[in-house]
């Protein structure tokens, strides 16, 4: 059976395309991500968060607890375990409350790889210290900007680009009941964060090894 976004409240609950019944839902997994009628990221970023927390948990004893190099392990967290929370976070709208839990699970998973307990007082700072690993957050900043980059260097009939340089009109209001923070909104506090404008960062795109650099420095600062 097809499906399509709508409040569960709009009626009628289904319509009928080409004789083909389509029902009204509040959300759909498509292509692996959960596509939510608000347009929140948040039941999504839930939804990978339990997906890594079950990952984690299910290597304890094998992996973690193990006597292999912090190195390998780190290796292993890195190829196997962020890829299922990252799964489609370049397309996230993040406020200020998700990426402290974004951050909050890191920690987690960086805590229970090292076998640090929270009764041993040990600061976040000092965990990310020993295993050199950047804020979460930072990581999937540089997958935002580098999907910003890609869609920069689009043509300029293509809707895409077209959506990211137009402006809206004078007239635009947000629909009731859409969230306040969107993807552009996002991508902007980390343009922000680098000193740039919308503007210049398109112009920036344009330049390929600027483009690489600044998406990395979005992983790596501090």
């Amino acid at each position: 059976m097809m499906q399509v976004l709508g409040n569960i409240q709009d009626v009628p609950p289904s319509v009928t395309v080409l004789e083909q019944e389509v029902s009204k839902v509040e959300e759909f997994v498509y292509l692996g991500a959960l596509i939510h009628s608000p347009n929140h990221s948040f039941p999504d970023i839930m939804r990978r968060s339990a997906f890594t927390r079950t990952a984690m948990q299910s290597l304890d004893k094998q992996l973690w607890r193990s006597r292999i190099l912090l190195s390998t392990k780190l290796r292993l967290y890195n190829t196997c375990i962020l890829p299922i929370f990252l799964y489609g976070s370049e397309c996230w709208a993040i406020t200020k409350e998700d990426a402290r839990r974004i951050n909050a699970l890191h920690q987690w998973c960086l805590s229970m790889l090292l076998g640090i307990k929270w009764y041993h007082f040990i600061s976040n700072d000092e965990v990310r210290c020993q295993t050199n690993q950047p804020l979460l957050t930072e990581i999937i900043q540089a997958r935002h900007l580098t999907l910003f980059g890609h869609i920069a260097l689009m043509d300029d009939n293509v809707d895409a680009k077209q959506i990211l340089t137009s402006s809206p009109s004078v007239y635009w209001k947000r629909p009731p009941e859409r969230p306040q923070m969107t993807w552009m909104k996002t991508v902007q506090n980390d343009l922000d964060s680098h000193g740039l404008s919308w503007t210049d960062a398109v112009d920036l795109a344009q330049n390929r090894p600027l483009r690489r650099l600044l998406a990395t420095s979005g992983a790596t600062h501090s």
